[in-house]
Protein backbone atom coordinates (compact mmCIF):
# COMPACT_ATOMS: atom_id res chain seq x y z
CA UNK A 1 0.00 0.00 0.00
CA UNK A 2 1.30 3.45 -0.86
CA UNK A 3 1.85 5.68 2.15
CA UNK A 4 -0.71 8.33 3.06
CA UNK A 5 -0.16 12.06 3.43
CA UNK A 6 -2.01 14.03 6.11
CA UNK A 7 -1.42 17.81 6.06
CA UNK A 8 -1.46 19.22 9.58
CA UNK A 9 -4.04 21.99 9.73
CA UNK A 10 -2.29 23.49 12.77
CA UNK A 11 0.06 25.19 10.29
CA UNK A 12 -2.67 26.42 7.96
CA UNK A 13 -3.86 30.01 7.69
CA UNK A 14 -6.74 30.19 10.18
CA UNK A 15 -7.89 33.50 8.71
CA UNK A 16 -8.48 31.72 5.40
CA UNK A 17 -9.40 28.27 6.69
CA UNK A 18 -12.08 27.37 4.15
CA UNK A 19 -9.67 28.06 1.29
CA UNK A 20 -7.00 25.93 2.97
CA UNK A 21 -9.48 23.08 3.38
CA UNK A 22 -10.47 23.30 -0.27
CA UNK A 23 -6.81 23.18 -1.27
CA UNK A 24 -6.36 19.94 0.67
CA UNK A 25 -9.59 18.57 -0.84
CA UNK A 26 -8.27 19.17 -4.35
CA UNK A 27 -4.75 17.93 -3.62
CA UNK A 28 -3.39 14.38 -3.45
CA UNK A 29 -3.60 14.40 0.34
CA UNK A 30 -5.39 11.46 1.95
CA UNK A 31 -6.41 12.82 5.35
CA UNK A 32 -6.69 16.04 7.32
CA UNK A 33 -4.55 15.91 10.46
CA UNK A 34 -6.02 17.91 13.34
CA UNK A 35 -4.02 18.58 16.51
CA UNK A 36 -6.18 19.32 19.55
CA UNK A 37 -4.26 20.90 22.46
CA UNK A 38 -5.64 21.95 25.83
CA UNK A 39 -2.85 24.10 27.27
CA UNK A 40 -2.30 21.56 30.06
CA UNK A 41 -0.96 18.36 28.52
CA UNK A 42 1.06 20.58 26.17
CA UNK A 43 1.88 24.30 26.54
CA UNK A 44 -0.39 25.45 23.74
CA UNK A 45 -4.11 25.74 22.97
CA UNK A 46 -5.50 25.08 19.49
CA UNK A 47 -9.06 24.23 18.48
CA UNK A 48 -11.81 21.96 19.77
CA UNK A 49 -15.10 20.38 18.78
CA UNK A 50 -16.91 23.50 17.44
CA UNK A 51 -14.13 24.32 14.96
CA UNK A 52 -13.78 20.70 13.86
CA UNK A 53 -17.52 20.48 13.28
CA UNK A 54 -17.39 23.58 11.06
CA UNK A 55 -14.38 22.27 9.15
CA UNK A 56 -16.14 18.96 8.54
CA UNK A 57 -18.81 20.74 6.50
CA UNK A 58 -16.22 21.66 3.88
CA UNK A 59 -13.80 18.73 4.08
CA UNK A 60 -14.04 15.81 1.68
CA UNK A 61 -11.40 13.57 3.26
CA UNK A 62 -11.16 11.75 6.62
CA UNK A 63 -10.32 13.61 9.83
CA UNK A 64 -7.29 12.22 11.66
CA UNK A 65 -7.69 13.82 15.09
CA UNK A 66 -4.81 13.76 17.56
CA UNK A 67 -5.84 14.56 21.13
CA UNK A 68 -2.97 16.15 23.03
CA UNK A 69 -5.15 16.69 26.08
CA UNK A 70 -5.55 15.50 29.65
CA UNK A 71 -8.43 13.12 30.45
CA UNK A 72 -9.30 12.38 26.82
CA UNK A 73 -11.98 9.86 27.82
CA UNK A 74 -14.25 12.72 28.83
CA UNK A 75 -14.40 14.01 25.26
CA UNK A 76 -14.16 10.98 22.96
CA UNK A 77 -17.85 10.93 22.04
CA UNK A 78 -17.85 14.69 21.45
CA UNK A 79 -14.97 14.48 18.99
CA UNK A 80 -16.57 11.60 17.13
CA UNK A 81 -19.79 13.57 16.84
CA UNK A 82 -17.79 16.59 15.64
CA UNK A 83 -16.42 14.54 12.74
CA UNK A 84 -13.36 12.52 13.76
CA UNK A 85 -12.77 9.42 11.64
CA UNK A 86 -9.64 8.39 13.56
CA UNK A 87 -8.96 9.35 17.17
CA UNK A 88 -5.43 9.17 18.52
CA UNK A 89 -4.79 9.64 22.23
CA UNK A 90 -1.50 10.21 24.00
CA UNK A 91 -0.13 7.20 25.87
CA UNK A 92 1.15 9.55 28.56
CA UNK A 93 -2.34 11.00 29.17
CA UNK A 94 -4.22 7.71 29.59
CA UNK A 95 -4.37 5.97 32.95
CA UNK A 96 -6.47 3.11 31.57
CA UNK A 97 -5.33 2.96 27.95
CA UNK A 98 -7.02 -0.32 27.06
CA UNK A 99 -10.39 1.00 28.20
CA UNK A 100 -9.87 4.21 26.21
CA UNK A 101 -9.10 2.28 23.03
CA UNK A 102 -12.14 0.05 23.59
CA UNK A 103 -14.36 3.10 23.97
CA UNK A 104 -13.09 4.65 20.73
CA UNK A 105 -13.85 1.43 18.87
CA UNK A 106 -17.29 1.24 20.47
CA UNK A 107 -17.94 4.70 19.02
CA UNK A 108 -17.40 3.20 15.58
CA UNK A 109 -14.09 4.70 14.48
CA UNK A 110 -10.40 3.76 14.34
CA UNK A 111 -8.18 4.18 17.38
CA UNK A 112 -4.55 5.22 17.64
CA UNK A 113 -1.99 5.90 20.34
CA UNK A 114 0.70 8.58 20.17
CA UNK A 115 4.08 8.34 21.88
CA UNK A 116 6.12 11.34 22.94
CA UNK A 117 9.80 11.31 21.87
CA UNK A 118 10.99 10.07 25.28
CA UNK A 119 8.46 7.20 25.47
CA UNK A 120 9.72 3.80 24.20
CA UNK A 121 7.55 1.75 21.86
CA UNK A 122 7.82 -1.20 24.27
CA UNK A 123 5.07 0.35 26.44
CA UNK A 124 2.55 -0.70 23.77
CA UNK A 125 3.50 -4.38 23.81
CA UNK A 126 0.36 -5.49 25.65
CA UNK A 127 -2.09 -3.43 23.62
CA UNK A 128 -0.57 -3.26 20.15
CA UNK A 129 -2.95 -5.90 18.79
CA UNK A 130 -5.91 -3.61 19.59
CA UNK A 131 -4.56 -0.55 17.77
CA UNK A 132 -5.29 0.68 14.29
CA UNK A 133 -2.42 3.15 14.31
CA UNK A 134 0.61 4.25 16.32
CA UNK A 135 1.72 7.87 16.04
CA UNK A 136 5.41 8.30 16.73
CA UNK A 137 6.04 11.93 17.60
CA UNK A 138 9.25 13.14 15.99
CA UNK A 139 9.21 16.45 17.90
CA UNK A 140 8.08 17.39 21.38
CA UNK A 141 4.35 18.06 21.02
CA UNK A 142 2.85 21.50 21.43
CA UNK A 143 4.08 23.65 18.57
CA UNK A 144 4.63 23.38 14.82
CA UNK A 145 7.84 24.12 12.96
CA UNK A 146 10.24 22.14 15.20
CA UNK A 147 13.27 20.19 14.00
CA UNK A 148 12.95 16.45 13.43
CA UNK A 149 14.38 14.17 16.18
CA UNK A 150 16.65 11.64 14.47
CA UNK A 151 16.05 8.89 17.05
CA UNK A 152 12.59 8.54 15.49
CA UNK A 153 14.08 6.15 12.93
CA UNK A 154 15.23 3.81 15.73
CA UNK A 155 11.73 3.87 17.24
CA UNK A 156 10.17 3.00 13.87
CA UNK A 157 12.52 0.04 13.50
CA UNK A 158 11.84 -1.18 17.05
CA UNK A 159 8.10 -0.93 16.58
CA UNK A 160 8.22 -2.88 13.32
CA UNK A 161 10.25 -5.61 15.04
CA UNK A 162 7.68 -5.73 17.85
CA UNK A 163 4.81 -6.26 15.42
CA UNK A 164 6.33 -8.76 12.99
CA UNK A 165 4.26 -11.66 14.32
CA UNK A 166 0.92 -9.86 14.22
CA UNK A 167 -1.55 -10.88 11.53
CA UNK A 168 -2.32 -7.21 10.94
CA UNK A 169 0.06 -4.55 12.22
CA UNK A 170 -1.11 -1.06 13.17
CA UNK A 171 -0.29 1.70 10.74
CA UNK A 172 2.74 3.80 11.65
CA UNK A 173 2.26 7.56 11.53
CA UNK A 174 5.00 10.14 12.07
CA UNK A 175 4.39 13.79 12.93
CA UNK A 176 6.88 16.57 13.53
CA UNK A 177 9.67 18.06 11.45
CA UNK A 178 8.71 16.11 8.33
CA UNK A 179 10.19 17.73 5.22
CA UNK A 180 10.82 16.93 1.58
CA UNK A 181 14.37 16.01 2.65
CA UNK A 182 13.42 13.25 5.10
CA UNK A 183 10.01 12.04 3.85
CA UNK A 184 11.48 9.40 1.52
CA UNK A 185 13.67 8.01 4.30
CA UNK A 186 10.65 7.78 6.59
CA UNK A 187 8.61 5.93 3.97
CA UNK A 188 11.49 3.56 3.27
CA UNK A 189 11.76 2.91 7.03
CA UNK A 190 8.15 1.74 7.05
CA UNK A 191 6.03 4.79 7.82
CA UNK A 192 2.46 4.46 6.52
CA UNK A 193 1.20 7.99 7.23
CA UNK A 194 3.30 11.13 6.83
CA UNK A 195 2.04 14.24 8.65
CA UNK A 196 3.42 17.57 7.49
CA UNK A 197 2.43 21.06 8.57
CA UNK A 198 4.92 23.86 7.96
CA UNK A 199 6.43 21.99 5.00
CA UNK A 200 3.05 22.10 3.25
CA UNK A 201 1.44 25.35 4.31
CA UNK A 202 4.54 27.53 4.26
CA UNK A 203 5.59 26.39 0.79
CA UNK A 204 5.02 28.48 -2.32
CA UNK A 205 2.77 25.79 -3.75
CA UNK A 206 1.17 23.69 -0.97
CA UNK A 207 -0.70 21.39 -3.35
CA UNK A 208 2.48 20.59 -5.29
CA UNK A 209 4.34 19.98 -2.04
CA UNK A 210 1.66 17.50 -0.98
CA UNK A 211 2.21 15.75 -4.31
CA UNK A 212 5.95 15.56 -3.67
CA UNK A 213 5.33 14.09 -0.21
CA UNK A 214 2.98 11.55 -1.79
CA UNK A 215 5.68 10.51 -4.27
CA UNK A 216 8.43 10.31 -1.62
CA UNK A 217 10.18 6.97 -1.48
CA UNK A 218 8.40 5.65 -4.57
CA UNK A 219 10.70 3.92 -7.05
CA UNK A 220 9.98 5.20 -10.53
CA UNK A 221 10.32 2.91 -13.50
CA UNK A 222 12.44 4.22 -16.35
Amino acid sequence: MQHLVAPSMLSSDFTNLQSEIEMVNESRADWFHLDVMDGMFVPNITFGMPVIKKMKKHAQKPFDVHLMINEPDRYLKDFVEAGADILTVQYEACTHLHRTIQKIHELGIKAGVALNPHTPVSVLENIVHDLDMVLIMSVNPGFGGQDFIENTFNKIRRFKEMTTKLVQSPMIEVDGGVTLDNAAQLVEAGVDVVVAGSTVFKSDNPSATIGQLKDAGQTKKV
